[in-house]
């Protein structure tokens, strides 16, 4: 097996520093959130009650991450948005926030176009692209994402980005303090998970060490579902492995049917249960009989409780320790956790039936 405490495997696998977004996703948070607080918004954009994400991928999980949280904090509802056409409950109350990276994502888009024909309040959050052009074009705000990394990597800025302009709506009571609390403890938990601290004593590549060779399969329930789906697509595309995500409570009456068959599948399984003491206590039972039954199945499994004072913390640490985790896991696998060919391989097949239909 890689030697996770030797730096030769790192700057063997990781040729393009994915593990130097993920240090710096504290600082990411607070800049972004800097960025989105800034932002100046028409007065009336106060005045919604909906909230509607379009995004696909790592820019629509970030919208699942703040909906969580605004669903424990906030009257007003948060839709996250992953096609190319636009809801029909689209209207001058919503603010639609649409988000892509590169500002060239099709459905994100086709999203957009199908929002020029709302009154809907309308904000863009892109590095630049087709959508940033369109949206100035049209005097919408637009919130440049001033980070430079693949898409995945720039959670933390978007999230923050995201977090401010709901704030600045009025839409989520989100104070600088809350976000200073939480960017010092994800700083220390940076120093915690780094390469230079042994795997002895880092939970991120025990964890990883575990997972090596099996799938993951990651729980999450309430304000942590977001975050068990962010953890399934980081092992999907930093360590190029298998990886489900199930969300509690609708996994206790479906899900855990299937633990018994078939029975060799059982020993290349690996459940990641996410849990948080702000979860329902309901919840919190479920996740026990879960465990006891995964324990009887015999797959293995680990409960990781989120740490922090408040949600926002606890919330923004189970997705850093997820990040690690997946980065330690591309090293294991002996795999860049930067490219994505598979996903270039579809979008190349999009390009080609796109240019063969005009």
């Amino acid at each position: 097996m890689v030697n996770l405490d030797g730096l030769s495997a790192h700057r063997k696998y990781d040729r393009s520093d994915m593990l130097g977004h993920i240090k710096r996703f504290p600082d990411q948070l607070m800049d972004g959130w800097k960025n989105g607080v800034s932002l100046a918004l028409p007065e009336d954009y106060k005045g919604v009650d909906k909230v509607v994400i379009a995004g696909m991928g790592g820019s629509a999980i970030v919208g699942e991450v703040a909906g969580n949280l605004l669903a424990a904090e906030s009257a007003i509802p948060v839709f996250v948005h992953r096609d190319f056409n636009l809801p029909p409950f689209v209207d001058g109350k919503t603010l639609s926030i649409v988000v892509s990276y590169s500002g060239n994502t099709e459905e994100t888009l086709s999203a957009f176009r199908g929002l020029a024909k709302t009154p809907a309040r309308k904000v863009v959050l892109t590095s630049g692209g087709e959508l940033a052009r369109s949206a100035r074009e049209q005097g919408i705000p637009v919130s440049i994402i001033d980070y430079t990394a693949p898409p995945r990597a720039t959670f933390a800025w978007i999230f923050g980005a995201l977090a401010g302009i709901l704030s600045t709506v009025g839409a989520w009571r989100l104070e600088p303090t809350q976000l200073e609390s939480t960017t010092a403890a994800l700083r220390r938990m940076v120093e915690e998970l780094d390469t230079d601290v042994p795997l002895e004593s880092n939970r991120a590549k025990l964890l990883a060490t575990e997972v090596h060779g099996k799938i993951p399969v990651v729980y999450g329930g309430g304000v942590l579902s977001g975050a068990a789906r962010r953890w399934k697509t980081q092992f999907n595309e930093n360590s190029k492995n298998w990886a489900f995500s199930e969300f509690f409570p609708e996994l206790v009456h479906n899900a855990i049917a299937g633990y018994s068959l078939p029975p060799q599948n059982k020993a290349r399984l690996y459940a990641i249960l996410l849990r948080s003491a702000f979860l329902n206590p309901c919840i919190k039972v479920q996740y026990d009989a879960v465990t006891d039954l995964l324990t009887r199945e015999e797959i293995e499994n680990r409960v990781i409780d989120a740490e922090g004072d408040s949600l926002l913390t606890q919330v923004m640490r189970a997705i850093l320790l997820g990040d690690f985790t997946s980065y330690y896991l591309a090293i294991l696998n002996k795999v860049d956790p930067t490219p994505l060919p598979a996903v270039d391989f579809v979008k190349s097949r999009m390009a080609e039936g796109k240019s063969g239909r005009s």
